[in-house]
């Protein structure tokens, strides 16, 4: 008997752990609609720079993700009003090969760059220094990879 219990409870939660995984990340059909559409409802006036979304592959699977900047967002007539000494907010979307695409990243940052590195893509994000356990003011420049829906460090410095 206990040992049916143990077994009950154990595909129990099994078959919950895949439910609780989904709830937490959202597909979205467009990243650039879904934010549009967000800042839309949030702002009387939304005005769209031209580097509010990048599309790009950034986890080298050979599908368009995308990156927006809501540095280049202003609403309500006030530019950029979400950065901060830190930076600016960044998602990070990838596409996934069922259709949509996955946020799997926000990050306040000054900037990136997408270079190409013993073969791969990586981001080299400029930040705050204090990021690196610097207390100077150069950037910290973190570079990461993006591993199926992960990003990866590779240095720091």
């Amino acid at each position: 008997m206990k040992r049916l219990l143990i077994t009950t409870l154990q595909a129990l939660v099994f078959l919950a752990v895949p439910v609780v995984s989904l709830a937490q990340q959202q597909l979205v059909t467009d990243p650039e609609i879904y934010e549009k559409d967000h800042f839309r409802s949030e702002c009387k006036v939304a005005e769209f720079g031209e580097g509010f979304l990048t599309r790009l592959d950034i986890n080298n699977d050979g599908l368009m993700d995308a990156v927006t900047n809501r540095g280049e967002l202003t609403c309500d007539g006030e530019k950029a009003r979400s950065c901060n000494e830190d930076g600016c907010p960044f998602n990070f979307y990838v596409q996934v090969k069922e259709g949509g695409y996955l946020m799997i990243a926000t990050a306040t940052i000054y900037s990136y760059d997408f270079v190409q590195r013993f073969g791969n893509m990586v981001f080299v994000l400029k930040m705050h220094p204090r990021y690196c356990e610097r207390t100077d003011s150069a950037p910290c420049e973190m570079t990461v990879r993006v591993r199926g829906t992960n990003f990866v460090t590779i240095s720091k410095k």
